[in-house]
Parts: structure tokens; C-alpha cells; sequence
């Protein structure tokens, strides 16, 4: 029997995947209809002008994970690896994005042209997308493209000790899976709410 079964732990749902796959959607619209918090990984992380806290304060951003993920209930979208020994022992459901590359490249290239042609939005606090970035090596277009098959094995190591600590993992290769995914978790936390 899983010992995630009681609902003293609560729903704690990690969604990983390649940039651009849908994690922050996914989480936004999960915490909303679900009633659940929603943390996101690169809102801890980042700060004005793409200050990179994982790695310049690792120990102070790893304190805010903690934190964050000590709720009874979240789903958190993001896949910085220095969170792992924080973060996979809490989880009781894995949501695992793993579109194809080329539906991958169509969410995120359109998203980044928009967000490089808004001058007046930023991405995160005091972090602006723009169009010298478009070209980075680390921009989520880049990255999307340079990691989509060679991370995959991480995400299936995630996987497997999820399922090994007696969680859920709910692998999703389609826009279909993601939306079954969606309303699995939702009626799930409606009837623990109604427990």
C-alpha cells in the first residue's frame, strides 16, 4: 500500500519537463482549480538583471525551497537539480511533461518573440526578455533544443524514485495527457478537501 494514501501529507505535485514544455501553465491552472498553492521555482530563484540565486546563494535559495515546499499542499513547476534532495522526498505526484521537441518549439519560440517584443513586461522581477538574449546559449530556445532528448534520463530518474517512495507519476506526451493529468489532480484534491 502507498504511503502516500493519508491525507495527512497532503497533494504535493513536482512538474518537470524541457523549457517551454508548459510547467508554469500547467501549475498555474492546477493551483487555481485545485485550490492548492502554486510555487515556482524561478520566481525563488531569480532576481533584477538575471541574478542567478542557485548559483551565486545557493544555500539561501535552497532555505527558500524548504520553506516553500513545507506547505501541506503545492504543485511546483521548475527543474533546478540542486533541489532534488529537498524537493522529491515531498512529492506525491510527478507530472512529467515530455512533449515532443517539435510541439516544445512551437510553445516556447512564440513565447519568447512575445516576451522580447514587450518592453514594458518583465518575465521576472527586474528581468527582461529581449533580443540579444534570444541568442544566448541558456535562453529556453537554446535550451529547449540543446536538452530536450539529453535530460531525459534525469526525468526518468525522478520518475523512478517517485514511484519507488510510493508516488504518482503521470507522464504526459500530448496536449490530451497534460488536460487528463489536470482534472486527475483536481478531482483528487476536491474529494481529499471533502474528506
Amino acid at each position: 500500500m502507498s504511503k502516500f494514501k493519508s491525507n495527512q501529507l497532503g497533494l504535493r505535485v513536482l512538474v518537470i519537463g524541457t523549457s517551454g514544455s508548459g510547467k508554469s501553465t500547467f501549475a498555474e491552472r492546477l493551483s487555481r482549480d485545485a485550490g492548492i498553492a502554486h510555487l515556482e521555482l524561478d520566481l525563488i530563484n531569480w532576481r533584477p538583471g538575471w541574478y542567478d540565486r542557485s548559483k551565486e546563494e545557493t544555500d539561501a535559495f535552497l532555505a527558500d525551497v524548504d520553506q516553500a515546499t513545507s506547505q501541506k499542499d503545492w504543485v511546483l513547476a521548475g527543474n533546478y537539480s540542486v533541489t532534488r534532495p529537498i524537493v522529491l522526498p515531498r512529492v506525491t505526484h510527478l507530472v512529467w511533461m515530455d512533449l515532443p521537441l517539435w510541439l516544445v518549439m512551437a510553445q516556447v519560440i512564440p513565447r519568447s518573440i512575445r516576451r522580447a517584443a514587450s518592453k514594458d513586461t518583465d518575465v521576472f522581477e527586474g528581468c527582461r526578455e529581449d533580443w540579444p538574449r534570444l541568442i544566448r546559449a541558456d535562453h529556453p530556445i537554446r535550451w529547449a533544443l540543446s536538452t530536450h532528448h539529453s535530460r531525459k534520463h534525469k526525468y526518468v530518474a525522478a520518475a523512478d524514485r517517485i514511484e519507488a517512495q510510493g508516488g504518482q507519476v503521470l507522464r504526459c506526451t500530448t496536449r490530451y495527457d497534460i488536460e487528463q493529468a489536470r482534472q486527475s489532480l483536481v478531482a483528487l484534491a476536491r474529494s481529499r478537501s471533502a474528506a
